[in-house]
């Protein structure tokens, strides 16, 4: 028995003094944590898991803009990033001509334009607020308000959130309306009227403001103007949110492109600019310190050999600055470019079919990984999966049937899996 007692003691102090060893020799690495070694791990793995953006780790909400009343307004969509699936949310309705949208920095507003020329009796068309559910990515509507001009086919939220800039296809102008908090459209606090013509009477005869952008600093506004072959710029007050005229007050395109829309490189130093009567490529070199352009290379968007007619419609920089993708509608594809880092000149990599007719539009998500292209004319939207290495696309045959698609953005949301169940 006291043999037995002695062995059981024996046993105990071993097992103390190896958890009390095990507590001291955890070593640097645990050392002043409180935690074990295996704690410490997990909790590195959580905050890793935490510190990735939700578009890593799944889904993003799409937002497609059409032509009423063929479409029926803005829809909703939810993109898996993995798989490259994409799953329709809800569509929003008792819209009239919803043709372009764009998301609010924080995520937590939409806005649309309403491309028509009558609002309300006035001679105008119309920019409609909509909250966005963190979770679903479906919309609430807020309210409306004039754009301050006919036919407004494309707007922008300023980097601050504070205001919306629009441009104004049908009266040739462009206009700034106010933000508040809850994203709630205000009075129209900065405006602008294009005049002049260029060289195409059919389509140049008067002013035609087709885009309206901020530069990242949020310092100027350029407006890409088709009736005038420039691309007009502006001081951009922040806080009132007016628009003067800058020192140097426009580039000049070449004569006949008809500059359509724009999209810089992420450092900001060029801005590449889809010429749509030419199907070319106009590249800028940028100055952000007093908001000048220097144009150094304009590159057709079609194949040496295609002699038919063709438009350019969209572009956009991928979002690692590498590559520049633009749409052809007519030679129905998305051209796609290779941005030397240092000059900003582009090279022809792939001109590829966008399996559908007249891509007025295409968007990339946030990771870029994908590009949808929206078929305006097939009604069709058609998904793309980009390769990281060339920047070329490959279809992966995914197709979704959409009314009239003709503009497509995304935002980053958690996971839609309770949206679409």
């Amino acid at each position: 028995m006291e043999k037995q007692l002695v062995i059981r003691c024996f046993v105990v102090v071993i097992l103390c003094f190896g958890f009390v060893s095990g507590l001291v020799i955890g070593g640097p690495e645990s050392a002043g944590t409180g935690e074990p070694e295996r704690g410490r791990r997990m909790s590195e793995s959580v905050n890793t898991s935490k510190s990735k953006s939700k578009a890593e780790i799944g889904s993003v909400a799409m937002y497609v803009g059409t032509y009423t009343p063929k479409g029926e307004g803005v829809y909703i969509f939810s993109l898996d990033l993995k798989t490259g699936n994409v799953v329709k949310v809800d569509t929003v309705t008792e819209l009239l001509n919803p043709s372009f949208v764009a998301v609010h920095p924080t995520g937590r507003f939409l806005y649309t334009v309403n491309e028509i020329e009558d609002f309300e009796g006035q001679k105008s068309g119309g920019v409609t607020g909509f909250s966005v559910d963190q979770t679903s990515g479906r919309l609430k509507r807020l309210n409306q308000k004039s754009s301050g001009g006919m036919g407004p086919c494309h707007l922008s939220v300023a980097n601050d959130g504070r205001h919306v800039l629009v441009a104004n296809y049908g009266s040739g102008s462009v206009a700034v309306l106010s933000l508040d908090e809850q994203g709630f459209l205000g009075r129209i606090t900065g405006f602008a009227q294009h005049e002049g013509s260029s060289i195409d009477p059919k389509r140049q005869a008067s002013p035609h403001a087709h885009s309206i952008q901020l530069d990242s600093a949020n310092r100027y506004a350029l407006a890409a103007d088709l009736g005038l072959d420039r691309i007009l710029v502006y001081k951009y007050d922040a806080v009132s949110g007016s628009l003067t005229p800058n020192q140097v007050p426009w580039a000049d395109s070449v004569p006949g492109s008809g500059p359509r829309h724009m999209a810089f490189r992420p450092d900001g130093r060029y801005l590449y600019v889809a010429d749509e009567l030419t199907s070319a490529i106009s590249v800028f070199r940028y100055e952000p310190a007093d908001g000048t352009l220097q144009l150094s290379q304009t590159v057709s968007m079609l194949p040496e050999d295609f002699e038919e007619t063709s438009y350019a419609a969209e572009i956009l920089v991928h979002p690692s600055g590498r590559y520049v993708y633009a749409s052809n509608r007519g030679h129905d594809s998305i051209a796609v470019f290779k941005a030397d880092p240092e000059t900003g000149r582009l090279s022809p990599v792939q001109y590829a079919s966008t399996r559908g007719a007249w891509p007025r539009n295409f968007g990339i998500d946030p990771t870029g990984r994908y590009l949808i292209a929206a078929n305006q004319n097939s009604d069709n939207l058609v998904v793309f999966k980009i390769d990281a290495d060339t920047g070329q696309l490959e279809f992966t045959g995914r197709e979704l049937s959409v009314p009239s698609p003709v503009c497509v953005r995304f935002l980053t949301l958690s996971p839609l899996e309770s949206a679409v169940n």
